[in-house]
């Protein structure tokens, strides 16, 4: 009972912390729906370990109901690591493509070599 109610303190305060920062005008509509889904969806999960662990074992899984929730949280940190690395790689691609177009289209000129020149 202590390891729920110090579970839903910890997401009573990112709740919180998410509707203080929506009340700031930093985060979009829709950051704010996702993380505001998930922290609420977290919560429901805790009050109903009983039930997920009765639904564990019955789909024939040896561990208990909050080890199932971790390895499913794990695979979509997993998933989304992998998504942001798509990403990322994406923009450096691009960043390179835009470099190499700006120096194509006007050359660096050394401010040293200019003043010899003048």
């Amino acid at each position: 009972m202590l390891q729920k109610l110090l579970a839903l303190a910890v997401i009573a305060f990112f709740l919180l912390k998410l509707l203080w920062q929506q009340r700031q005008r930093k985060l979009a509509w829709t950051e704010f729906s996702f993380w505001l889904v998930f922290w609420l969806s977290s919560a429901v999960a805790v009050l109903m370990l009983g039930k997920i662990d009765r639904l564990v074992a019955n789909l024939g899984f040896s561990g208990n109901g909050i080890e199932v929730l971790l390895y499913i949280g794990l695979a979509i940190c997993l998933y989304f690591i992998f998504r942001l690395r798509l990403r990322l790689e994406k923009m450096d691609r691009q960043l390179t493509q835009i470099a190499s177009l700006m120096a194509r289209q006007q050359p660096l000129i050394d401010k040293s070599e200019d003043a010899e020149r003048g």
